[in-house]
């Protein structure tokens, strides 16, 4: 992969996965919290509707940021280490775990009803992705700067 091909990638990645970290700050200090206070007679219409206009929010820059990470780790940029590369997958899967394993059910409970102690469940339980995305922006930041910086 040519090189102009390499630094659009890895700057893609890296926006993709800076944009995560920051919508995933929001959702943990801001929106899942006030979950909380949508009235019990507007709550089921809300997180319905919320689950599926998330998705259009988070659906794209999740699979960018996957296809890239497969992309650098294929054609490993120069200069940046492989540990680097394999450290950001592993928290990637970390993510997609806690996504579908943790987060979705508690939504889908939630569509049905509220219920104080899954919406605590859900808060509580989303702070493995905010760490993970948070190590990974980190990460995309490093390898940004070993690959950019001048020879």
């Amino acid at each position: 992969m040519n090189e102009i091909v390499l630094r659009t990638v890895l700057l893609s990645h890296a926006a993709a996965t800076l944009y995560m970290t920051g919508l995933i700050w929001f959702v943990q200090i801001v929106h899942y919290p006030l979950l909380g206070m949508v009235g019990n007679g507007e709550f089921t219409a809300y997180e319905q509707r919320h689950m599926t206009l998330t998705s259009w929010v988070v659906i794209p820059p999740m699979l960018a940021e996957v296809g890239t990470a497969a992309l650098l780790l294929w054609y490993r940029p120069a200069g940046i280490p492989s540990f680097l590369l394999w450290t950001g997958v592993v928290l990637l899967v970390v993510i997609w775990l806690s996504t579908f394993l943790l987060q979705v059910p508690c939504h889908e409970k939630l569509a049905s009803a509220f219920d104080p102690q899954v919406h605590r469940r859900l808060v509580s339980t989303n702070w493995i992705r905010t760490f993970a995305w948070t190590l990974r922006g980190l990460l995309a930041l490093g390898m940004i700067w070993v690959f950019l910086k001048p020879s």
